[in-house]
């Protein structure tokens, strides 16, 4: 009678798994109770495998590029003394952690429980390559005379002021009205947060677009005579462009705009990264590297190394 009692007291769900024991594999796999809530989440639902593997091997990739190159860097930033490369340097390593550590925990984004955590490490990821961004574009607008610490303040000190500006607007959302700034979903419109979205890229499509203006126009002479600063502006205004039409598709409830949107995210976390390194950073490392083979040059040529060569 007692064994009856507990047999009653268990679920269907085991009572039918004691009954037809080869129906565990099957029943277990489509659930997930085996590999675990998240590592299931992470395989097969959310964003899917092949996307989470994607960001992890772009970010990871990057972050060991950053690694192997860091005593070299380090070297050439200290000989340099230039503040704004160290600066900007620096950030760039803290914002490539957080995004590496935000595409390894695309998990949480589908798993109850973690909405907070990961709103937080969004927050934190997204305002970073937010300021990186930001301070990019501050540093064009001051164009060839941006230069020295006072440059660096003035930089800083508008990209700042925007950054806190929008994170406390998406606290606010965030947190105090529980809109899900960072929780994308095609069975959940919430027409106010692509009404956010919009607006936030729209802004940087007028920066961008307003920048390019400028590339064809009299003020050119004012921006950096840099060909990457140019193909730079170019990429991100297409991908802010194609960012706002997803962002105005979702509010307006079409289903196409939600893949449009995810793969625009996609490319934001996948390559942004590298993309303004190899802009602003990347220049700045081939000069040094120009300047000492044009000293060692020099100094074979007066030493008589390349007199043979005009026999």
């Amino acid at each position: 009678m007692r064994a009856l009692e507990e047999i009653s007291k268990l679920p269907i769900s085991a009572i039918t798994q004691l009954q037809n024991p080869n129906s565990n594999s099957s029943s277990t796999f489509q659930h997930g109770p085996v590999l675990g809530p998240q590592l299931y989440n992470w395989l097969f639902q959310c964003h899917g495998f092949l996307h989470n593997v994607f960001l992890i091997v772009s970010s990871l990739l990057f972050v060991l590029y950053l690694a192997f190159q860091a005593k070299r860097s380090f070297f050439k930033l200290s000989n340099g003394r230039s503040s704004i490369m160290i600066a900007y340097y620096g950030c760039l390593w803290i914002v490539s952690l957080l995004n590496l550590a935000w595409c390894c925990f695309q998990a949480w984004e589908c798993t109850a429980g973690k909405e907070v955590p990961w709103n937080i490490l969004s927050l934190f990821t997204t305002s970073g390559m937010l300021f990186l961004e930001v301070s990019l574009l501050a540093f064009l607008f001051q164009g060839n005379y941006a230069s020295g610490s006072e440059a660096l303040t003035r930089t800083f000190v508008v990209s700042g002021l925007i950054l806190g500006l929008d994170i406390l607007l998406k606290a606010i959302y965030l947190f105090g009205f529980g809109v899900p700034l960072f929780i994308d979903s095609s069975d959940h419109p919430h027409h106010v947060k692509w009404g956010l979205w919009v607006v936030h890229r729209l802004v940087l499509t007028a920066v961008y677009g307003l920048i390019l203006f400028m590339y064809h126009s009299k003020w050119r002479e004012r921006l950096p005579a840099r060909p990457a600063f140019y193909k730079y502006i170019i990429i991100m205004f297409t991908l802010n462009a194609m960012s706002l039409f997803a962002c105005g598709l979702l509010g307006n409830g079409a289903s196409f705009g939600f893949w449009l949107y995810g793969a625009t995210i996609v490319c934001y976390h996948a390559f942004y990264l590298p993309l303004i390194y190899l802009t602003f950073l990347a220049d700045f490392f081939q000069e040094e590297d120009l300047h000492l083979e044009n000293v060692y040059y020099s100094e074979m040529k007066d030493a008589g190394f390349f007199d043979g060569d005009w026999e």
